[in-house]
C-alpha cells in the first residue's frame, strides 16, 4: 500500500454545538434555561415514556469554562479549523417580533425581502443578551489567537422558547402559537437574529453557516414522534411549510450576514462573509426488492436535494407533490459553500400510503441498515455497529459528496464519528473514512477539510450522556478531560497530512453498490 497524501492546505479540525456542549459549571452560571431543548428533556411526560434519557444540560461537559483548555487539546493534536454553535436563546432570550421591519412577500406568498437597517440593529442591540456576546466573543478570539479559522454556526436544532413551546405543541398538536419551524415568523425572526450576530462578531469570522442538518428537526421532531425530538407530533401536513421555511430563512440571513459583516478576518478568505450550510447527506440504496429504486428516488429528493435545490435554484415544491414547484425571488445562488455531515446509509423500500396525500413520503427505512442497527452489534452484510446503532459504511461517504458536488466546489466534512465509549470502532472509523474522502479527493471532489464529531464527549439530544463520541472522555462529576486511544491516531494523521502504511492496514473490504450490500 502507498501512503495517501491530502492536500497542501488541507483542514482538520473539530465541530461542536452550543446546547450540547455549554452547559455545566458547578455553580450553573451558563444554564440556559430559553430554549426548547431545555424544557424537552426534563418534561415528565418524556422521561416517563423514555423519549428522552433523563439526563440533563446543566450536568455536562461545561465547554463555557473549559474552553481554553478544549482549544489546546484541538490546537496540540495539530488542528487548524474548529466549528461552533451560537445558540439563538442565549443571544435573544426574549422575543425580537415586536421589532418591526418592513417584510415583502413575492406572488407565492412566500418572504422576499426583510429590510434590516442600523437603526433596527440598535433596537435589537438593546434586547440582546450582551454577556453573551462577549462570551461568544471571547471563545472566537481564544481560537482566533491559537490560530484556528473559525466557521460559526447560527442554528443546530435548538429554538428560542418565545419562539418553540415543544410541549404546547405536542399537547395541541401543533394547534397553539409557538409551532417553531412551522411559524410563518421563523424565516423573518431568523433573517434578524443573523444579521445581529453578523454586524456583532463579523469582525472576527469569515466561515458563516446558517444551519446544521435542518431536515433532522423536520423529519424527527414532525413526523418520527417516537424518536425522542421535539415537538414530537405526526404532522407530515405541515412538513412542506417547514421544509420552504427553512430554505427561506437561509436565504435571507445569507444576504444579511453578507450585508453586515464587511470585515476580512482571514488572509485566506476570499471574501469577509463566506456563507454556507451544512447538511447531513444520507446515500440511500434500494432494498433487494422490485420496485424500490422509486422509494431511492423520493428519499433522495426529500432529504437530500430539496433544501440544496431551494437554495442555489431557487425552486420550491409547496406541497411536496413534484408538481406544486415555484420560484421564490429571495432563493438561488445562496451557497458559497457546502458542509456534508455524513454518519452512515440508509436501505430503503417502497411504502406506497405510508403518509395519505404525500406521495413523496412513500419510503421506508429496512432495518439491519445504516441507522437501523442494533448497538454494538453487526448490520446485515456483516459490518460493525457503534452505541447508536448505525452501521459503519464508510463508502457511503463518496456518494456523499457525489450529491453535495452538484451543488458547491468547496466542500467541507463538518462532521463524522462513532459513539465508542470504549474507543473500540472509532480508529478504524477514522481512517476508513479519511480512505474514502481521499478518494474523493482524487476523484476531482474538492474536499477542503475534515472536521471530526467530536473532539470531548458531550449531552447527545435525546439520548443524552449515553453516547460518547468524544476523541477526549469527560468525567461528568469533575469535568476532567482523558484521551482516548484514538487521539494518538487523529495526531499522526494530521501531523503528516495523511495516512501511512500502518493507518491503511485497518481499511475493511469495501463492497460494490450491488446486492452484495443489502
Amino acid at each position: 500500500m502507498v501512503r495517501k497524501e491530502f492536500p497542501e492546505n488541507f483542514k482538520w479540525g473539530v465541530s461542536q454545538s452550543g446546547f450540547q456542549f455549554e452547559m455545566g459549571d458547578p455553580y450553573r452560571r451558563y444554564i440556559d434555561v430559553n430554549t426548547d431543548w431545555w424544557h424537552w428533556v426534563r418534561d415528565p411526560k418524556n422521561i416517563t415514556s423514555k423519549l428522552v434519557s433523563g439526563d440533563l444540560p446543566e450536568e455536562g461537559i461545561n465547554y463555557i469554562e473549559f474552553y481554553r483548555h478544549d482549544h489546546e487539546y484541538a490546537k496540540n493534536l495539530g488542528m487548524n479549523i474548529y466549528r461552533l454553535g451560537i445558540e439563538w436563546s442565549r443571544i435573544f432570550p426574549y422575543p425580537t417580533t415586536f421589532i418591526e421591519t418592513d417584510v415583502s412577500y413575492d406572488g407565492n406568498g412566500l418572504v422576499q425581502d426583510v429590510k434590516i437597517d442600523k437603526e433596527t440593529l440598535a433596537k435589537l442591540d438593546k434586547i440582546a443578551n450582551r454577556d453573551a456576546v462577549a462570551m461568544y466573543r471571547a471563545i472566537i478570539q481564544d481560537l482566533r489567537s491559537r490560530g484556528f479559522k473559525v466557521i460559526v454556526n447560527l442554528f443546530h436544532f435548538t429554538l428560542p422558547f418565545w419562539l418553540h413551546d415543544p410541549i404546547k405543541a405536542r399537547e395541541t398538536n401543533l394547534n397553539n402559537d409557538r409551532r417553531g419551524l412551522v411559524e410563518e415568523s421563523f424565516p423573518i425572526e431568523f433573517a434578524k437574529y443573523a444579521a445581529y450576530i453578523a454586524w456583532k462578531i463579523g469582525d472576527l469570522v469569515d466561515m458563516w453557516s446558517t444551519m446544521n442538518e435542518p431536515m433532522v428537526p423536520v423529519e424527527l421532531g414532525l413526523i418520527g414522534p417516537y424518536t425522542g425530538f421535539p415537538p414530537g407530533v405526526m404532522r407530515p401536513d405541515v412538513v412542506p411549510r417547514a421544509m420552504a421555511n427553512i430554505a427561506l430563512a437561509h436565504a435571507l440571513a445569507y444576504e444579511q450576514i453578507k450585508r453586515f459583516d464587511t470585515a476580512k478576518a482571514d488572509a485566506d478568505s476570499s471574501s469577509p462573509a463566506e456563507v454556507g450550510i451544512i447538511h447531513n447527506i444520507i446515500p440511500a440504496y434500494p432494498a433487494d426488492t422490485a420496485g424500490n429504486d422509486r422509494a431511492v428516488e423520493h428519499y433522495n429528493y426529500f432529504h437530500n436535494t430539496y433544501i440544496l435545490d431551494a437554495i442555489t435554484k431557487g425552486q420550491v415544491d409547496l406541497e411536496l407533490d413534484e408538481k406544486t414547484i415555484v420560484k421564490a425571488n429571495v432563493l438561488g445562488n445562496k451557497l458559497d459553500w457546502l458542509g456534508v455531515n455524513y454518519y452512515t446509509r440508509i436501505v430503503v423500500r417502497e411504502q406506497k400510503g405510508r403518509f395519505p396525500g404525500r406521495p413523496v413520503l412513500d419510503f421506508d427505512g429496512v432495518a439491519g441498515y445504516g441507522y437501523a442497527c442494533v448497538p454494538f452489534g453487526f448490520s446485515k452484510i456483516g459490518r460493525p455497529c457503534d452505541g447508536m446503532g448505525w452501521e459503519m459504511y464508510p463508502e457511503g461517504l463518496l456518494d456523499a459528496l457525489k450529491i453535495g458536488y452538484k451543488y458547491a466546489s468547496k466542500i467541507y466534512v463538518t462532521e463524522h464519528g462513532v459513539s465508542d465509549a470504549r474507543d473500540i470502532l472509532r480508529s478504524k472509523s477514522i481512517v476508513n473514512h479519511l480512505y474514502i474522502l481521499h478518494e474523493a479527493i482524487e476523484s476531482g471532489i474538492p474536499v477542503r477539510g475534515y472536521l471530526h464529531w467530536a473532539l470531548t464527549d458531550n449531552y447527545e439530544w435525546p439520548h443524552g450522556f449515553r453516547q460518547r463520541f468524544g476523541l477526549y472522555e469527560v468525567d461528568l462529576l469533575t469535568k476532567e478531560r482523558r484521551p482516548r486511544k484514538s487521539v494518538s491516531l487523529m495526531q499522526e494523521i494530521i501531523s503528516g497530512n495523511s495516512l501511512r502504511d500502518n493507518h491503511l492496514s485497518a481499511l475493511i473490504s469495501f463492497h460494490k453498490h450491488s446486492s452484495e450490500n443489502i
